[in-house]
């Protein structure tokens, strides 16, 4: 790069002053060294000859144009004439490779995006203005032009363009805006389209076409070999060029997937650059243009109607391709598929899918049901990218099957005042965009088999939003885009919505479109049983519940996401997406094994996305859906039992660690029952309340501060007048019915919480000799906290009591149910009296072992000592329940790692396993 000042003169030979730059592709000078845009270019290339003329001056001669330079001095004017030279020699010696805007050839109009003539504020006759790549060009006339001889050019990596009126558009950059006008509406449109091209282009990454062009047949279009072609089609495995890109992408993704090598980022994995690399355009020709007769071939000057029709006849119709020998025989094309895919033969697999075999033909291997399968098992990654962009390809004996249409939904705007109005069609499985109702060529299309997931009303992009929009919805697609639209009513919202599930999820699924779904999408899963090999879902989130929907189509048991157990995310490997797994009620102590026994009311779940823009999406839903979301008890989180956990793990905390003097009585440290509340609200299923590290009273008093700031009360504001009153009966029969049917009036989560709270209760008053908390004291205390009175009605402590009192009665516990907390309990003294007295060993702990299934009348309550071993354990299970082990049967044991308080294990499990 060289610039300095130098004297330019016009056609009188009166010399100006003009700052002059030198770089590899032009020679341009500018008013001063402060100007951006320059007031003449002249391509290096067009340079024939640079010569001495006399005393510090230079000539350029160009193949149209002579221009005469003074320098300061000799010695600027000979540096100058060395550097125009060794710059021309190299250009000459590079023409194969001479820049799109060497425009001094006669194909220099094809190579233009968009050309033709546009007034510009500034300029007294209009310019000849050129869009080509990632610049635009600026000409005097279209003479200039044609000779390459130009004003200046505009980097649209910082341009931005603006509509202003019917006919004006402005292109904006740092340095100085440019005010357009054309001569009509539509054409104003074209422009500011092909200007908005230039700048993503401009904005694009070339390190994947860098790559790809590394073969030497991909530096050309294969299909009319232009150079440097920088788009693709993924599932044919030819690289392109931008016009023959635009033919492709009419013939539909059934036939040919087309992406952007520059735009498209997320698309190019590793082993889809290697396919690309491994095939090349000359494979992908020996068979596509196997036969292609010379008067049918295009070329790089090709017109549209041209290249449409040469471009159906080779890929739509296959009539130029080498036929495979087996052509029009399915059974034995899909047999040699299964063989070829398990070799790295690419070119036979080619030939085989679009002679016709089929993608997903039966294998007859169980174990590898699909070509996909056997390509996995046999480690042939490209041939498992090669079927995966083609698993949707419609290839019957050669002839593309149309398939049945979508159906079109009606026109709608999609507004977002934030952003663009656009005018949207959903037709033929292809939701378009359009700048409005008139024009007929769309800004941009989405197909609906890329879509992976649509979430409604994204509270994330939309809530800020300042126009009218309470119906918003999102679309990501397979290349981690996310899309943004907006209606003005949420019923519309949910029809466009709807409409465009219906186009893009499985048959299989079809179920999941009955939900009022806030979040719908494909991902990949493994659970129960199947933890080699993910699996393809179907999932539907409806408030806290996770829908899904197997690759099969069985629908399986939906996942409460509030019940969950455990929700933590697996790291992968670097280029894919991590795992998210979660659990309910069995699940393993460490997040990093699978559950050794998965059950239908209790499992694990892993679950990964298409890509990492969606999954994150996914994760965010789930975690937030898991989570407690409000300050009544069913927005809380839940046990299996539909207890709150907040009041799970303090009643569990409190029973191990807190049985003694003053539970209750004393009050905690405020600041850290605040703390300990707050965290709890938040996600109590990350917290693990360990002796130690907190004290007993500011669990208890978070327990209480809980129920007294419980929104709607423990027993409901309709149903606690109701409580105080049945307190009044003096027949103790006919309170306790009373007690009974108010029980049964209140919510599930409500019962089943002061079910758990009472049992808590009633365990404590049985220590009262240590604890001094007895019935009457308890009532004092949680009376009220419960009714959230000021103390002064003692009819709250009196429903407190006689709830205790009565607890057997009122919550109708059955003997097997008070037998085990009469077992536990005992358990408890027992150790205190150990502990207290020294008897106890090291490491002895009672434990609770359930036979075969997690059941009440299942339940054995076993001292585990630091000795004892696993088929001790079940032995003595075995003795207890008098079980005769049979010849062909086996038992196991492991550990359920159910709750992690004060480091204890809340159960075991022995299971029957038939050889």
């Amino acid at each position: 790069l060289s610039n300095g000042s130098l004297r330019s003169p016009p056609r009188s030979y009166i010399y100006q002053k003009r700052w002059v730059k030198l770089d590899t592709d032009y020679l341009r000078y500018f008013d001063s060294e402060k100007d951006t845009y320059s007031k003449r270019l002249i391509p290096v290339s067009s340079i024939s000859r640079v010569s001495s003329v006399g005393d510090q001056k230079f000539e350029v001669v160009t193949n149209n144009r002579n221009f005469v330079f003074r320098a300061e001095n000799d010695a600027d004017r000979n540096e100058w004439i060395w550097t125009l030279q060794q710059i021309a020699e190299e250009r000459k010696s590079k023409a194969a490779v001479r820049t799109s805007m060497s425009l001094a050839t006669d194909s220099a109009t094809e190579l233009a995006d968009k050309s033709g003539f546009l007034e510009l504020r500034g300029f007294k006759h209009k310019l000849f203005v050129v869009v080509a790549g990632d610049k635009v060009f600026l000409y005097k006339n279209a003479e200039d032009y044609r000779l390459g001889i130009g004003i200046t050019y505009i980097e649209m990596n910082v341009g931005n363009v603006r509509e202003v009126d019917r006919r004006g558009f402005d292109l904006t950059t740092p340095y100085r805006i440019f005010s357009f006008s054309a001569d009509s509406e539509q054409e104003k449109e074209e422009w500011v389209e092909a200007m908005q091209q230039s700048i993503t282009e401009a904005l694009s990454n070339s390190e994947v076409a860098e790559r790809i062009w590394a073969v030497e047949s991909n530096c050309f279009c294969a299909d009319c070999g232009s150079p440097k072609p920088d788009w693709a089609s993924i599932n044919l495995c030819v690289v392109i060029c931008k016009r023959c890109a635009g033919e492709h992408r009419g013939m539909g993704p059934g036939i040919t997937k087309v992406r952007s090598l520059k735009m498209d980022r997320k698309v190019w994995t590793e082993e889809l650059i290697e396919l690309f690399q491994q095939f090349g355009n000359i494979m992908a020709n020996q068979f596509w243009a196997a036969n292609v007769p010379p008067s049918e071939a295009i070329s790089p000057t090709s017109g549209s109607q041209e290249r449409r029709r040469f471009l159906i006849a080779k890929y739509r119709e296959g009539k130029y391709r080498h036929y495979h020998p087996l052509f029009g025989n399915q059974e034995e094309l899909d047999r040699a598929l299964c063989v070829a895919v398990t070799t790295s033969d690419l070119a036979e697999t080619q030939a085989l899918l679009f002679c016709g075999a089929s993608v997903t033909c039966d294998t007859g291997d169980p174990q590898c049901p699909t070509p996909l399968a056997l390509a996995e098992r046999s480690g042939q990654r490209l041939q498992m990218e090669f079927l995966l962009h083609n698993k949707t390809s419609g290839w019957f004996g050669g002839c593309h099957g149309v398939g049945q249409s979508l159906g079109r939904l009606l026109s709608a705007l999609l507004c977002c005042t934030d952003f663009s109005r656009r005018w949207c069609t959903l037709q033929d499985g292809v939701l378009s965009y359009y700048e409005n109702d008139r024009n007929t060529v769309p800004n941009g299309e989405i197909r609906v088999e890329e879509i992976v997931c649509l979430p409604l009303h994204s509270c994330r992009a939309w809530h800020s939003c300042s126009g009218p929009h309470e119906g918003t919805f999102e679309v990501y697609t397979e290349t981690d885009r996310l899309y943004l639209f907006g209606l003005e009513s949420p019923d519309s919202a949910q029809e466009w919505l709807k409409s465009i599930a219906k186009s893009f999820v499985h048959p299989c699924a079809e179920e999941l479109l009955a939900l009022d779904f806030e979040r719908l999408g494909r991902l990949h899963y493994k659970g129960g049983l199947t933890l080699e090999r993910a699996q393809e879902g179907w999932f539907a989130l409806v408030g806290s519940t996770l829908h899904i929907c197997s690759e099969d189509g069985r629908r399986q048991e939906p996942l409460q996401l509030r019940k969950l157990q455990e929700l933590c995310e697996y790291p992968c490997p670097a280029g894919r997406t991590p795992w998210l797994g979660g659990g309910e009620d069995v699940s393993p102590k460490s997040c990093s094994r699978p559950p050794a026994e998965p059950r239908h009311a209790g499992r694990t779940l892993y679950i990964q996305g298409e890509r990492k823009l969606d999954f994150l999406g996914w994760v965010h839903a789930i975690q937030k859906a898991a989570s407690s979301s409000g300050d009544t008890l069913s927005e809380q989180q839940l046990t299996e039992l539909d207890v709150p956990l907040l009041v799970d793990r303090c009643i569990d905390y409190i029973t191990q660690c807190g049985m003694g003097q003053g539970i209750y009585r004393k009050s905690g440290q405020n600041s850290k029952t605040t703390s300990l509340l707050e965290v709890l609200q938040r996600d109590a299923r990350c917290v693990c309340l360990k002796e130690g590290e907190h004290q007993v009273d500011d669990v208890a008093n978070t327990l209480k501060r809980f129920f007294r700031d419980l929104g709607d009360g423990l027993f409901t504001r309709q149903w606690a007048p109701d409580w105080l009153w049945a307190t009044a009966l003096e027949d103790e029969e006919a309170k306790v019915g009373e007690y009974r049917q108010l029980l049964a009036a209140l919510p599930p989560v409500n019962r089943a919480t002061l079910k758990a709270l009472i049992n808590h209760l009633f365990r404590v008053q049985c220590f009262s000799g240590e604890n001094q908390m007895n019935t009457h004291n308890l009532a004092i205390v949680f009376g009220p906290t419960l009714f959230q009175t000021d103390g002064k009605d003692y009819k709250a402590g009196r429903v407190v009591e006689d709830l205790i009192s009565h607890y057997v009665e009122i919550f109708n516990v059955n003997d097997q149910e008070m037998k085990k907390q009469q077992d536990e309990i005992t358990a408890i003294m027992k150790m205190r009296e150990a502990s207290s007295s020294g008897t106890q060993q090291a490491g002895d702990f009672i434990c609770t072992v359930y036979l075969e299934e997690k059941k009440t009348e299942t339940e054995q309550h076993v001292k585990v000592s630091a000795t004892m071993t696993a088929e001790e354990l079940t032995f003595e299970i075995l003795d207890r329940r008098k079980i005769v082990m049979k010849e062909k049967d086996y038992w196991s044991c492991f550990e359920v790692n159910e709750k992690e308080e004060a480091g204890w294990y809340r159960g075991m499990r022995v299971v029957r396993r038939t050889r």
